[in-house]
């Protein structure tokens, strides 16, 4: 493959070749790379940002080592793209003259070639370059945008996002609480947000592509060099970064709104707001008592088949039925607290001791009742902290079931183990219970509110991203309307996967006429439900909207899951159909529709 090189000159010194385009020799070894060419100031300072990313992996930054991974990566990008781009400005700086662009598979054959007379011609650098196939892909996005500018799809969706999480949010007023507060600005503004954007980004990734094809406007860029996994790759390229704009813009304004409408509330609700809502808060949970609670349940079974040897005679579905009822007993063990009895949590905080030091913590507690249709409140007694040591006490305080409820507890209650303990008492004449899955959970403080926004707005970028290669790979082979039909009809399947759920757990579709219940069907449609379940829970990463609107924290972990699940993944399967459905497609055959 023939790459472009730019020929310096400078008498009587032998002409030099320097490569046009990405630096991969600069993108890995870095500064070994830049000091080896010469490049002394940029290769030191290199060296110095380098050995910052590492002591900060080890010091300030130890947590978040994807965090730490991204700054070497960024790093490594801005030595490939600028290194020969340095090279070049060097030699300007030491005298040489550009003499032209020569293309060649090597700086020697273009030695070679500018030996013999060729000369190439000149060209405009702007500081930096990308290997010739991105330059292609760049086009192909550029010329996206210039479309949706062009058709004002861009001014209009921009348009309708500042009326969405501005204006109408101005218009409608909040019952002056923290939680009405939420639900109107974070709630409703970043639901309006994704909602807006999925579908514009569904309508413009079917239409770019199969408007061009049925057009045969595409024809013209099919006779161009450049490869057709190139076209695909830039039109996915343009839309992602149209939606990078908009939902820039729409950040930004929910962003401003979401501070100023703030300061307009109570001082009492505003010191809720900046404790519960507008705060990035971890958690932490008791141990998980899972296999604790499988080994009883079979523990229990084997002793249940040595006493009723009827029970080996059961049928597969039969067995598995009664291991689900023993399970759930044995699991709700765990999770009574008779009247008058104690229950006591124990939270591991060990690794964030020393972080934790004179912060606040809260308790977020659910608890429910053996008659749910019962709703009134019931006493509860906490105790928080060391028994040996530093410890909090409540009086008798009313809460009610089935919901959750949140109170803080003062710092510097953890053992020297680091270790929180948390006990209550059920002071009721009735038996009370508490889910293992979040019945009792610890909030504690992690990170600003403003990172943890604006990595919610990274999630909803990466189902953007999903949605534009899923519009994409169906306009690849179908025309719009159908592929616009199709990517609905799969959004759609995406959204029932709680009743697909339900379904796969109840193990039939529940329309038989038999005495079961079951249906002919369910052979077929069960094991087709758990597969696309299996998919499906590959977007169920984490929700920006629910974690901001409850001030849970957004962890870097959490969203580069989402990115590799989300985009990589599921993103990476819908590119390859699609680029494999392109290239079937045969271009020519496509009538136009004017």
């Amino acid at each position: 493959m023939q790459r472009e090189f730019e020929i310096f000159t400078k008498s009587p010194t032998a002409p030099v070749a320097v490569k046009r385009g990405f630096s991969w020799p600069g993108f890995f070894f870095i500064w070994i790379w830049a000091l080896s060419r010469g490049l002394w100031l940029e290769g030191v300072f290199i060296l110095l940002a380098d050995a910052a990313i590492v002591f900060s992996k080890f010091t300030i930054l130890i947590n978040h080592p994807f965090l730490c991974g991204l700054f070497s990566l960024a790093l490594q990008f801005v030595v490939g793209i600028k290194g020969n781009y340095w090279r070049s400005r060097k030699l300007e700086r030491a005298g040489y003259s550009f003499d032209g662009l020569i293309a060649a598979r090597s700086a020697t054959a273009a030695l070679a070639a500018y030996a013999r007379g060729e000369k190439g011609v000149a060209a405009v650098s702007f500081g930096f370059s990308f290997p010739r196939p991105f330059q292609r892909i760049l086009a192909i996005a550029w010329l996206t945008w210039k479309a949706a500018l062009r058709f004002k799809l861009f001014l209009v969706i921009a348009a309708l996002l500042v009326l969405a999480v501005v204006a109408l949010p101005l218009v409608i007023r909040d019952d002056g609480t923290a939680q009405g507060f939420t639900q109107i600005i974070i709630t409703y503004t970043l639901s309006v947000t994704t909602g807006l954007l999925g579908l514009s980004t569904l309508w413009l990734a079917c239409g770019t592509l199969a408007r061009d094809i049925e057009e045969c406007q595409i024809q013209v860029i099919a006779t161009k060099p450049i490869a057709r996994w190139q076209v695909w790759i830039g039109k996915w390229l343009g839309i992602i970064t149209l939606n990078a704009a908009l939902l820039a813009i729409a950040g930004a304004a929910i962003y401003g709104l979401l501070q100023w409408r703030a300061s307009k509330l109570p001082s009492d609700q505003q010191a809720k707001l900046r404790g519960e809502v507008l705060v990035a808060r971890g958690s932490a949970r008791e141990q998980d008592y899972s296999a604790r609670i499988n080994a009883d349940t079979a523990r229990f079974l084997q002793d249940q088949a040595k006493q009723n040897p009827q029970l080996k005679n059961l049928s597969e579905a039969e067995m598995e039925a009664v291991t689900r009822q023993v399970y759930e007993q044995v699991k709700a063990a765990y999770q009574v607290v008779r009247p008058g009895y104690p229950r006591i949590w124990k939270i591991d905080l060990h690794s964030l001791k020393d972080f934790l030091r004179d912060k606040p913590l809260q308790l977020r507690v659910k608890f429910n009742t053996p008659n749910p249709y019962n709703k009134v409140d019931y006493d509860t007694l906490w105790q928080v902290g060391d028994p040996q040591g530093a410890y909090w006490r409540t009086n008798l305080t009313s809460m009610a079931p089935d919901t959750f409820h949140e109170f803080l507890v003062p710092p510097n209650l953890l053992d020297k183990d680091g270790i929180l303990t948390i006990g209550f008492v059920n002071p009721n004449s009735t038996t009370l219970l508490f889910p293992l899955e979040d019945g009792m959970e610890v909030l504690y403080p992690e990170t600003s509110f403003t990172a943890n926004f604006f990595r919610g707005l990274a999630v909803i970028f990466c189902w953007m991203a999903l949605l534009a290669a899923l519009g994409l790979a169906a306009a690849s082979y179908l025309s719009f309307p159908v592929a616009a039909f199709f990517s609905l009809a799969m959004l759609a399947v995406v959204l029932s996967s709680g009743t697909l759920a339900e379904t796969v757990e109840n193990g039939t579709l529940g329309v038989g006429e038999d005495s079961a219940g079951s249906s002919p069907a369910d052979p077929v449609l069960i094991p087709m439900f758990k597969g696309i379940l299996k998919v499906v829970n590959l977007t169920h990463t984490v929700s920006p909207i629910d974690a901001l609107s409850t001030g849970r924290v957004i962890s870097w972990i959490q969203l580069a899951t989402t990115f590799g699940q989300i985009v990589l993944l599921l993103g990476g399967f819908f590119a390859l159909v699609g680029i494999g459905l392109f290239y079937r497609r045969e271009l020519a055959t496509a009538q136009g529709t004017q």
